[in-house]
């Protein structure tokens, strides 16, 4: 017979901060016979095994996780304020990675987002006017009932938002540990380039994205401007490296006179036979082979 375990958090409304902090016992608990508790009942807080984001203690060892008392439950070495989440990643985050390299990177990349905005602390501003991040936070409302849904329990609601939370946090951990794989693999890549400005990858690295590759790249100290790497099971992809992970914008873009052009067309241009397209923006181009590609970063750099 499995343990039986009681998490309680509040009732009525739920934000990202509750539904992901349940999320992450849930799987910390995944082996135990779990109860979730939505209540205000100062009852349920004596006798609950966690008590997350309410009854206004924080005791991480004896598995009370609320950060509404007067002065908080303490905050980052950054500033980010713990929320609920936050104080249950902190105590078991490694344990629900096995990791704690994937559990820190998950506290950077998720958890310290959310508490932030459950602690109202703007992380993000806008730069078009009217026009905002779409959030985490933006996705938990969806499954609050609105005000013509008036039939919906919202407890059910709350445990599939539940649900979802802990298929972001499971793939999230996935990916992660796929991510610092990659990262050792692209950390070979680069010690080994002749010409540390070109990186060039091998056809049996076709999962890599762009991203994982770019965010390490941006990594090193010497200048690298553009990476070559399998795009599809036929294709090739030359990818300006971008200015810093904070935006779009390329160290050295591809050359303006080939931006927007296709094949032949492309070809022409650049000399390379087998170039299929380069983007408008001039951050990217697809050839069908290795040497197409690298070709063309090497045309790209002396230009």
């Amino acid at each position: 017979m499995k343990e039986k375990i009681t998490i309680v958090t509040h009732n009525v409304r739920f934000h990202s901060d509750d539904v992901f902090a349940v999320a992450a016992l849930k799987l910390l608990l995944k082996d135990k016979e779990i109860s979730i508790i939505r209540t205000r009942d100062e009852e349920w807080f004596k006798k609950g095994d966690y008590v997350v984001d309410v009854g206004g203690i924080y005791d991480s060892e004896n598995n009370r996780f609320d950060h509404h008392q007067i002065g908080g439950a303490g905050e980052r070495d950054n500033g980010i304020s713990y929320a609920g989440f936050g104080l249950v990643w902190e105590k078991f985050g490694r344990q629900i990675c096995n990791s704690d390299e994937i559990s820190s990177r998950i506290d950077k990349k998720l958890v310290q987002c959310i508490d932030a905005g459950d602690n109202g602390i703007d992380i993000f501003k806008p730069i078009f006017q009217g026009v905002r991040e779409y959030t985490i936070g933006n996705i938990t409302n969806l499954y609050l009932p609105n005000w013509k849904e008036v039939n919906k329990d919202i407890d059910e609601e709350f445990l599939k938002a539940v649900e979802w939370a802990q298929t972001i946090l499971e793939r999230e951990i996935e990916i992660m540990r796929y991510w610092i794989e990659a990262e050792k693999i692209i950390d070979e890549h680069y010690k080994k380039a002749k010409d540390k400005r070109l990186i060039v990858f091998n056809d049996e690295e076709n999962n890599f994205n762009r991203m994982t590759i770019v965010n390490k790249l941006l990594q090193y100290s010497e200048p690298i401007y553009a990476v070559v790497y399998v795009a599809s099971a036929k294709d090739w992809q030359l990818v300006a490296v971008n200015k810093d992970s904070n935006t779009y914008e390329s160290r050295k873009p591809l050359p303006k006179s080939w931006q927007g052009l296709r094949d032949k067309e492309l070809a022409d241009v650049t000399g390379v036979l087998d170039a299929i397209f380069c983007h408008r923006n001039g951050f990217m181009c697809i050839t069908k082979s290795r040497d197409g590609a690298v070709k063309l970063g090497e045309l790209a750099l002396d230009s």
